[in-house]
């Protein structure tokens, strides 16, 4: 795998049951790049991702993340952060923001003895631990929520902590299956916003599902226009043209386009 490229898939078919989901699907994710996958509902969007993240089997084809397959990431799998559509959870769960963020660090670089050491203090004793969460809360401007539990958070700012999880330990990849859905345009714009700052900064590949086609034609570098196979792919120009678009969604794609 080449070393500017994050993500490699070569033909790759994947099936639900005896239902064929995706067909002799092929592209590659450059470091660094934003690209978003559009199609139809039932086009094999959410399949693509749980397969490229291993969660799903192949039946043929080959992915690689960093040079690996999904199955042998070992401990770079701590590398790749993922913002589900639905992230569900028990809302009277007794757990703050700063100590759900808190779950996705990682420590590095520090010997065995004095991890182990580490792992048995609760985790406000740890500075670089408390040091990271409150980076992360702050670049997603949320630090005025650490102390609020999570079940009380709306939408928007629960899409916003899931980043700042995604933050709080360094990434290569970051895959977003349909984050914003119920979020409304001001937050879904300021998201994108955000998204697009931390990606400069943190030299992030992202892997987007959208269906707000505005909002992509805007934010990202790549988009893949995906029904079951890959119909069309390019820069938002190219690929988000009305001809292109009707290949993929058929007569009925006007609604999905967002006007805002």
């Amino acid at each position: 795998m080449a070393e500017n490229l994050t993500v490699q898939v070569k033909d790759l078919t994947v099936y639900r049951g005896n239902y064929l989901a995706l067909r002799d699907i092929s592209f590659e994710l450059p470091a660094g790049t934003n690209t978003a996958v559009v199609g139809p509902n039932g086009a094999g969007k959410s399949t693509l991702v749980q397969s490229i993240l291993g969660l799903i089997p192949r039946a043929t084809g080959t992915v690689e993340i960093i040079g690996r397959s999904p199955e042998k990431l070992g401990g770079l799998r701590s590398r790749i952060g993922y913002v589900p559509q639905n992230f569900k959870f028990d809302r009277t769960f007794p757990i703050s923001v700063a100590e759900f963020v808190g779950l996705g660090w990682k420590k590095r670089g520090k010997s065995r003895q004095k991890l182990a050491i580490l792992d048995k203090l609760p985790w406000k004793q740890d500075p670089q631990k408390i040091a990271a969460v409150e980076n992360a809360l702050q670049r997603v401007d949320a630090d005025r929520l650490k102390e609020r539990a999570i079940g009380q958070l709306s939408g928007g700012q629960l899409k916003r902590i899931l980043l700042a999880y995604c933050l709080v330990t360094p990434k290569d990849l970051l895959v977003l299956d349909e984050a914003l859905a119920g979020v409304d345009l001001q937050g879904e714009s300021d998201f994108y916003r955000l998204l697009e700052e931390l990606k400069r900064e943190q030299n992030w590949t992202i892997l987007q599902i959208s269906h707000d086609l505005d909002m992509v034609n805007r934010h990202c570098d790549r988009v893949l226009c995906l029904n079951q196979t890959i119909v069309c792919s390019g820069h938002p120009d190219i690929a988000l043209h009305p001809d292109n678009l009707l290949a993929t969604y058929g007569p009925e794609f006007a609604r999905y386009r967002h006007h805002h």
